[in-house]
Protein backbone atom coordinates (compact mmCIF):
# COMPACT_ATOMS: atom_id res chain seq x y z
CA UNK A 1 0.00 0.00 0.00
CA UNK A 2 1.21 3.43 -0.97
CA UNK A 3 1.90 5.45 2.29
CA UNK A 4 1.74 8.94 0.08
CA UNK A 5 -0.30 10.33 -2.33
CA UNK A 6 0.35 10.21 -6.12
CA UNK A 7 0.23 13.01 -8.27
CA UNK A 8 -2.65 12.03 -9.91
CA UNK A 9 -4.46 11.81 -6.55
CA UNK A 10 -2.79 15.28 -5.29
CA UNK A 11 -3.73 17.16 -8.85
CA UNK A 12 -7.37 15.80 -7.82
CA UNK A 13 -7.33 17.12 -4.39
CA UNK A 14 -6.27 20.49 -5.61
CA UNK A 15 -8.92 20.74 -8.25
CA UNK A 16 -12.07 19.76 -6.06
CA UNK A 17 -10.98 21.71 -3.20
CA UNK A 18 -10.81 24.76 -5.79
CA UNK A 19 -14.18 23.52 -6.85
CA UNK A 20 -15.43 23.64 -3.23
CA UNK A 21 -13.65 26.80 -2.27
CA UNK A 22 -15.32 28.84 -5.12
CA UNK A 23 -19.05 27.49 -3.50
CA UNK A 24 -18.29 27.61 0.33
CA UNK A 25 -20.50 27.05 3.05
CA UNK A 26 -24.07 28.33 1.47
CA UNK A 27 -23.24 26.46 -1.32
CA UNK A 28 -26.34 25.55 -3.42
CA UNK A 29 -26.61 21.53 -3.67
CA UNK A 30 -28.47 21.29 -7.28
CA UNK A 31 -25.73 23.70 -8.35
CA UNK A 32 -22.61 22.32 -6.92
CA UNK A 33 -23.82 18.67 -7.39
CA UNK A 34 -24.48 19.42 -11.08
CA UNK A 35 -20.77 21.27 -11.48
CA UNK A 36 -19.10 18.23 -10.12
CA UNK A 37 -21.07 15.75 -12.28
CA UNK A 38 -19.50 17.86 -15.01
CA UNK A 39 -15.91 17.95 -14.03
CA UNK A 40 -16.11 14.12 -13.20
CA UNK A 41 -16.22 14.35 -9.93
CA UNK A 42 -19.31 12.06 -8.78
CA UNK A 43 -18.78 9.19 -11.46
CA UNK A 44 -14.81 9.05 -10.69
CA UNK A 45 -15.34 5.70 -9.18
CA UNK A 46 -17.30 4.23 -11.73
CA UNK A 47 -16.19 2.06 -15.05
CA UNK A 48 -15.02 3.90 -17.95
CA UNK A 49 -16.88 1.86 -20.48
CA UNK A 50 -19.89 3.30 -18.22
CA UNK A 51 -19.27 7.00 -18.35
CA UNK A 52 -17.47 7.13 -15.40
CA UNK A 53 -13.27 8.06 -14.32
CA UNK A 54 -12.57 4.39 -13.74
CA UNK A 55 -11.18 4.85 -10.51
CA UNK A 56 -11.94 3.57 -7.76
CA UNK A 57 -13.07 4.57 -3.28
CA UNK A 58 -10.02 6.03 -2.88
CA UNK A 59 -10.44 9.22 -6.01
CA UNK A 60 -14.47 9.11 -4.79
CA UNK A 61 -13.25 9.72 -0.85
CA UNK A 62 -10.90 12.57 -1.68
CA UNK A 63 -13.71 14.63 -3.46
CA UNK A 64 -16.05 13.89 -0.56
CA UNK A 65 -13.44 14.75 1.73
CA UNK A 66 -12.27 17.87 0.11
CA UNK A 67 -16.02 19.13 -0.53
CA UNK A 68 -16.56 19.31 3.35
CA UNK A 69 -12.72 20.59 4.12
CA UNK A 70 -14.72 23.52 1.87
CA UNK A 71 -17.69 23.56 3.97
CA UNK A 72 -20.15 22.07 1.28
CA UNK A 73 -19.85 18.36 1.70
CA UNK A 74 -22.57 16.09 -0.74
CA UNK A 75 -24.05 13.51 1.35
CA UNK A 76 -25.22 11.95 -1.84
CA UNK A 77 -22.48 10.75 -3.06
CA UNK A 78 -22.03 8.32 -0.07
CA UNK A 79 -25.31 6.88 -1.47
CA UNK A 80 -25.36 7.34 -4.71
CA UNK A 81 -22.24 6.72 -6.70
CA UNK A 82 -19.97 4.87 -3.62
CA UNK A 83 -22.90 2.32 -2.37
CA UNK A 84 -24.92 2.25 -5.63
CA UNK A 85 -22.88 2.69 -8.00
CA UNK A 86 -20.57 0.07 -6.89
CA UNK A 87 -22.74 -2.20 -6.20
CA UNK A 88 -24.53 -2.11 -9.59
CA UNK A 89 -20.87 -2.42 -11.09
CA UNK A 90 -20.02 -5.53 -9.74
CA UNK A 91 -22.77 -7.06 -9.46
CA UNK A 92 -25.17 -5.81 -11.72
CA UNK A 93 -26.47 -7.11 -15.33
CA UNK A 94 -25.59 -5.57 -18.51
CA UNK A 95 -28.71 -3.58 -19.10
CA UNK A 96 -28.64 -2.12 -14.81
CA UNK A 97 -25.28 -1.06 -16.02
CA UNK A 98 -26.74 0.63 -18.80
CA UNK A 99 -29.58 2.05 -17.30
CA UNK A 100 -27.51 3.17 -14.64
CA UNK A 101 -23.77 3.88 -14.58
CA UNK A 102 -23.74 6.60 -17.24
CA UNK A 103 -26.75 8.58 -15.54
CA UNK A 104 -25.45 7.75 -11.87
CA UNK A 105 -22.15 9.20 -13.41
CA UNK A 106 -23.00 12.40 -15.26
CA UNK A 107 -25.50 13.29 -11.82
CA UNK A 108 -28.64 13.15 -14.08
CA UNK A 109 -29.99 9.92 -12.02
CA UNK A 110 -29.26 9.75 -8.18
CA UNK A 111 -30.58 6.41 -6.38
CA UNK A 112 -30.93 6.00 -3.06
CA UNK A 113 -30.14 3.41 -0.53
CA UNK A 114 -32.57 1.85 2.09
CA UNK A 115 -31.31 -0.85 5.02
CA UNK A 116 -31.89 1.00 8.32
CA UNK A 117 -35.45 -0.36 9.52
CA UNK A 118 -37.08 0.78 12.84
CA UNK A 119 -36.63 -2.62 14.80
CA UNK A 120 -33.65 -3.96 13.19
CA UNK A 121 -31.52 -1.00 12.95
CA UNK A 122 -28.63 -1.83 10.37
CA UNK A 123 -28.34 -5.56 11.42
CA UNK A 124 -28.87 -7.29 8.11
CA UNK A 125 -29.30 -10.44 10.25
CA UNK A 126 -33.29 -8.79 11.39
CA UNK A 127 -34.32 -7.17 8.50
CA UNK A 128 -37.86 -7.58 8.46
CA UNK A 129 -38.24 -6.33 4.54
CA UNK A 130 -39.40 -9.39 2.51
CA UNK A 131 -39.41 -10.14 -0.92
CA UNK A 132 -41.35 -13.55 -2.37
CA UNK A 133 -42.35 -14.36 -6.17
CA UNK A 134 -45.18 -14.24 -7.62
CA UNK A 135 -44.53 -15.67 -10.78
CA UNK A 136 -41.92 -13.98 -12.78
CA UNK A 137 -42.35 -10.84 -10.53
CA UNK A 138 -41.29 -10.26 -6.98
CA UNK A 139 -43.50 -8.34 -4.15
CA UNK A 140 -41.97 -6.24 -1.44
CA UNK A 141 -43.20 -5.46 1.39
CA UNK A 142 -41.75 -3.57 4.56
CA UNK A 143 -40.71 -0.50 5.98
CA UNK A 144 -37.40 1.76 6.41
CA UNK A 145 -36.28 4.42 8.15
CA UNK A 146 -33.39 7.62 8.17
CA UNK A 147 -33.08 6.63 4.50
CA UNK A 148 -31.11 10.01 2.44
CA UNK A 149 -32.02 11.87 -0.06
CA UNK A 150 -35.35 9.87 -1.33
CA UNK A 151 -36.83 12.74 -2.49
CA UNK A 152 -34.21 13.56 -4.58
CA UNK A 153 -33.65 10.13 -6.13
CA UNK A 154 -35.06 8.85 -8.82
CA UNK A 155 -34.94 4.88 -6.93
CA UNK A 156 -33.74 3.65 -4.08
CA UNK A 157 -31.86 0.41 -3.97
CA UNK A 158 -33.83 -1.46 -0.86
CA UNK A 159 -32.02 -4.41 0.94
CA UNK A 160 -34.59 -6.78 1.25
CA UNK A 161 -34.87 -11.19 2.50
CA UNK A 162 -35.77 -14.05 0.56
CA UNK A 163 -36.48 -17.18 1.23
CA UNK A 164 -33.41 -19.32 0.56
CA UNK A 165 -35.46 -22.48 -1.69
CA UNK A 166 -32.37 -24.99 0.04
CA UNK A 167 -32.14 -23.74 3.70
CA UNK A 168 -35.40 -22.11 4.16
CA UNK A 169 -33.28 -19.55 5.78
CA UNK A 170 -33.50 -15.89 4.92
CA UNK A 171 -30.74 -14.12 2.80
CA UNK A 172 -30.36 -10.21 2.19
CA UNK A 173 -31.11 -9.32 -1.25
CA UNK A 174 -30.81 -6.12 -3.55
CA UNK A 175 -33.79 -4.25 -5.21
CA UNK A 176 -33.94 -1.32 -7.35
CA UNK A 177 -37.25 0.82 -6.31
CA UNK A 178 -38.27 3.30 -8.41
CA UNK A 179 -39.73 6.52 -6.97
CA UNK A 180 -43.13 6.00 -8.23
CA UNK A 181 -43.47 2.22 -7.75
CA UNK A 182 -47.21 1.65 -6.99
CA UNK A 183 -47.06 0.87 -3.18
CA UNK A 184 -44.28 2.92 -2.34
CA UNK A 185 -44.83 6.10 -0.08
CA UNK A 186 -42.43 8.12 1.92
CA UNK A 187 -42.81 9.96 4.86
CA UNK A 188 -39.85 12.99 5.79
CA UNK A 189 -38.46 12.83 9.68
CA UNK A 190 -39.11 16.01 11.21
CA UNK A 191 -35.09 16.54 11.99
CA UNK A 192 -33.06 18.88 14.61
CA UNK A 193 -30.48 18.28 11.97
CA UNK A 194 -30.66 20.73 9.36
CA UNK A 195 -29.65 19.28 6.13
CA UNK A 196 -29.67 19.52 2.06
CA UNK A 197 -30.44 16.28 2.58
CA UNK A 198 -33.76 15.05 3.97
CA UNK A 199 -34.15 11.70 5.85
CA UNK A 200 -37.26 9.57 5.18
CA UNK A 201 -39.69 6.72 6.37
CA UNK A 202 -40.22 4.12 3.75
CA UNK A 203 -43.27 2.10 3.60
CA UNK A 204 -43.37 -0.48 0.83
CA UNK A 205 -46.86 -2.59 0.79
CA UNK A 206 -46.50 -5.35 -1.52
CA UNK A 207 -44.49 -3.08 -4.34
CA UNK A 208 -44.29 -5.55 -7.57
CA UNK A 209 -41.57 -5.29 -9.26
CA UNK A 210 -39.77 -7.21 -12.32
CA UNK A 211 -37.66 -9.76 -12.27
CA UNK A 212 -35.11 -7.53 -13.32
CA UNK A 213 -35.20 -5.80 -10.62
CA UNK A 214 -33.01 -7.79 -8.53
CA UNK A 215 -29.41 -6.67 -8.36
CA UNK A 216 -27.12 -9.58 -8.80
CA UNK A 217 -27.28 -13.48 -8.02
CA UNK A 218 -30.15 -14.29 -5.61
CA UNK A 219 -27.84 -16.53 -3.27
CA UNK A 220 -24.77 -14.31 -2.98
CA UNK A 221 -26.52 -12.57 0.07
CA UNK A 222 -24.33 -10.60 2.06
CA UNK A 223 -20.96 -10.71 -0.18
CA UNK A 224 -23.22 -8.41 -2.67
CA UNK A 225 -24.18 -6.28 0.20
CA UNK A 226 -21.10 -5.24 1.86
CA UNK A 227 -19.44 -4.48 -1.64
CA UNK A 228 -22.25 -1.44 -1.13
CA UNK A 229 -21.70 -1.14 3.10
CA UNK A 230 -17.55 -1.31 3.15
CA UNK A 231 -17.67 1.97 0.58
CA UNK A 232 -20.41 3.52 2.77
CA UNK A 233 -18.11 3.35 6.21
CA UNK A 234 -14.96 4.77 4.29
CA UNK A 235 -17.29 7.62 2.87
CA UNK A 236 -18.62 8.08 5.88
CA UNK A 237 -15.06 8.77 7.41
CA UNK A 238 -14.18 11.13 4.25
CA UNK A 239 -17.42 12.80 4.95
CA UNK A 240 -16.19 13.17 8.88
CA UNK A 241 -12.61 14.01 7.68
CA UNK A 242 -13.85 16.73 5.78
CA UNK A 243 -16.00 18.51 8.27
CA UNK A 244 -13.10 18.16 11.29
CA UNK A 245 -11.15 20.08 9.12
CA UNK A 246 -13.34 22.93 8.18
CA UNK A 247 -13.89 23.30 11.90
CA UNK A 248 -10.46 23.24 12.74
CA UNK A 249 -9.05 25.90 9.84
CA UNK A 250 -11.95 28.45 11.02
CA UNK A 251 -10.79 27.76 14.41
CA UNK A 252 -7.07 28.36 13.47
CA UNK A 253 -8.10 31.33 11.50
CA UNK A 254 -9.71 32.94 14.35
CA UNK A 255 -6.76 31.92 16.73
CA UNK A 256 -4.05 33.69 14.62
CA UNK A 257 -6.58 36.86 14.21
CA UNK A 258 -7.81 36.89 17.84
CA UNK A 259 -5.90 39.42 20.06
CA UNK A 260 -5.57 39.55 24.09
CA UNK A 261 -2.72 40.93 26.31
CA UNK A 262 -1.03 42.43 22.76
CA UNK A 263 -1.21 38.92 21.33
CA UNK A 264 -2.98 36.07 19.05
CA UNK A 265 -4.62 33.93 21.39
CA UNK A 266 -3.25 31.11 19.73
CA UNK A 267 0.28 31.53 20.62
CA UNK A 268 -1.45 29.74 24.26
CA UNK A 269 -0.52 26.54 24.44
CA UNK A 270 -3.89 26.22 26.10
CA UNK A 271 -5.59 27.34 22.63
CA UNK A 272 -2.55 25.70 20.38
CA UNK A 273 -2.40 22.21 21.61
CA UNK A 274 -5.61 21.01 21.41
CA UNK A 275 -5.87 22.02 17.94
CA UNK A 276 -2.53 20.34 17.33
CA UNK A 277 -4.10 17.22 18.57
CA UNK A 278 -7.28 17.92 16.62
CA UNK A 279 -5.02 17.94 13.58
CA UNK A 280 -3.25 14.48 14.22
CA UNK A 281 -6.65 13.05 14.87
CA UNK A 282 -7.71 13.38 11.50
CA UNK A 283 -4.56 12.94 10.03
CA UNK A 284 -4.75 9.87 12.11
CA UNK A 285 -8.18 8.90 10.35
CA UNK A 286 -6.67 9.67 6.85
CA UNK A 287 -4.22 6.65 6.88
CA UNK A 288 -6.97 4.84 7.59
CA UNK A 289 -9.71 5.54 5.47
CA UNK A 290 -6.38 5.72 2.95
CA UNK A 291 -5.55 1.85 3.61
CA UNK A 292 -9.20 0.91 3.65
CA UNK A 293 -9.66 2.91 0.26
CA UNK A 294 -7.08 0.85 -1.04
CA UNK A 295 -7.40 -2.66 0.15
CA UNK A 296 -11.21 -2.07 -1.35
CA UNK A 297 -10.16 -1.24 -4.69
CA UNK A 298 -7.52 -3.73 -4.71
CA UNK A 299 -10.02 -6.39 -4.36
CA UNK A 300 -9.44 -7.37 -1.01
CA UNK A 301 -13.14 -7.03 0.69
CA UNK A 302 -11.97 -9.07 4.15
CA UNK A 303 -9.27 -6.49 4.69
CA UNK A 304 -11.30 -3.94 3.87
CA UNK A 305 -14.02 -4.82 6.02
CA UNK A 306 -11.91 -4.72 8.94
CA UNK A 307 -10.16 -1.16 7.88
CA UNK A 308 -13.40 0.70 6.72
CA UNK A 309 -14.66 -0.27 10.21
CA UNK A 310 -11.53 1.35 11.96
CA UNK A 311 -11.45 4.17 9.83
CA UNK A 312 -15.50 5.11 10.22
CA UNK A 313 -14.75 4.71 13.96
CA UNK A 314 -11.35 6.94 14.05
CA UNK A 315 -12.44 9.97 11.58
CA UNK A 316 -15.89 9.87 13.47
CA UNK A 317 -14.06 10.47 17.08
CA UNK A 318 -11.69 12.72 15.19
CA UNK A 319 -14.42 14.90 13.75
CA UNK A 320 -16.07 15.22 17.03
CA UNK A 321 -13.08 16.43 18.70
CA UNK A 322 -11.93 18.30 16.15
CA UNK A 323 -15.93 20.61 16.13
CA UNK A 324 -15.76 20.56 20.08
CA UNK A 325 -12.40 22.23 20.30
CA UNK A 326 -12.68 24.48 17.22
CA UNK A 327 -16.58 25.70 18.55
CA UNK A 328 -14.42 26.29 22.19
CA UNK A 329 -11.59 28.26 20.56
CA UNK A 330 -13.71 30.52 19.49
CA UNK A 331 -15.74 30.88 22.59
CA UNK A 332 -19.24 32.80 22.47
CA UNK A 333 -18.49 33.80 18.85
CA UNK A 334 -18.41 30.03 18.27
CA UNK A 335 -21.98 30.06 18.47
CA UNK A 336 -22.65 32.45 16.20
CA UNK A 337 -24.14 32.11 12.90
CA UNK A 338 -21.35 34.59 11.18
CA UNK A 339 -18.60 31.72 12.08
CA UNK A 340 -20.66 28.61 10.88
CA UNK A 341 -19.78 25.98 13.29
CA UNK A 342 -22.20 25.89 15.78
CA UNK A 343 -24.20 23.59 13.61
CA UNK A 344 -21.58 21.33 12.64
CA UNK A 345 -21.69 20.40 16.69
CA UNK A 346 -24.88 18.31 15.73
CA UNK A 347 -23.67 17.28 12.60
CA UNK A 348 -20.73 15.64 13.63
CA UNK A 349 -22.28 13.18 16.00
CA UNK A 350 -24.01 11.83 12.99
CA UNK A 351 -20.13 10.23 12.10
CA UNK A 352 -21.04 9.00 15.18
CA UNK A 353 -24.01 7.51 15.07
CA UNK A 354 -24.14 6.36 11.11
CA UNK A 355 -24.36 4.72 9.15
CA UNK A 356 -23.12 2.07 12.09
CA UNK A 357 -22.20 3.29 15.62
CA UNK A 358 -18.88 3.28 17.26
CA UNK A 359 -20.26 0.62 19.73
CA UNK A 360 -20.97 -1.96 17.15
CA UNK A 361 -17.35 -1.45 15.90
CA UNK A 362 -15.95 -1.90 18.39
CA UNK A 363 -17.89 -5.10 18.75
CA UNK A 364 -16.85 -6.05 15.26
CA UNK A 365 -12.90 -5.45 16.09
CA UNK A 366 -13.55 -7.49 19.28
CA UNK A 367 -14.84 -10.27 17.55
CA UNK A 368 -13.46 -10.65 14.54
CA UNK A 369 -10.37 -8.57 14.62
CA UNK A 370 -9.28 -10.16 18.26
CA UNK A 371 -11.13 -13.32 18.36
CA UNK A 372 -13.21 -12.29 22.11
CA UNK A 373 -16.22 -14.02 22.33
CA UNK A 374 -19.43 -12.51 21.34
CA UNK A 375 -21.74 -10.61 23.52
CA UNK A 376 -24.81 -10.89 21.20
Amino acid sequence: MPTTETEEHKALRSAVSALGKRHGRTYDREQLWSEAAKLGYLGVNLPEEYGGGGGGISELSIVLEELGAAGCPLLMMVVSPAICGTVIARFGTEDQKQTWLPALADGTRTMAFGITEPDAGSNSHRITTTARKDGTDWLLTGRKVFISGVDLADATLIVGRTEDSRTGRLKPCLFIVPRDADGFTRRQIDMELQAAEKQFELTLDDVRLPADALVGDEDAGLLQLFAGLNPERIMTAAFAIGMGRYALARAIEYACDRTVWDAPIGAHQAIAHPLAQAHIDLELARLMMQKAAYLYDTGDDVGAGEAANMAKYAAGEACVRAVDQSVHTLGGNGLTREFGLASLITAARVARIAPVSREMILNYVSHQTLGLPKSY
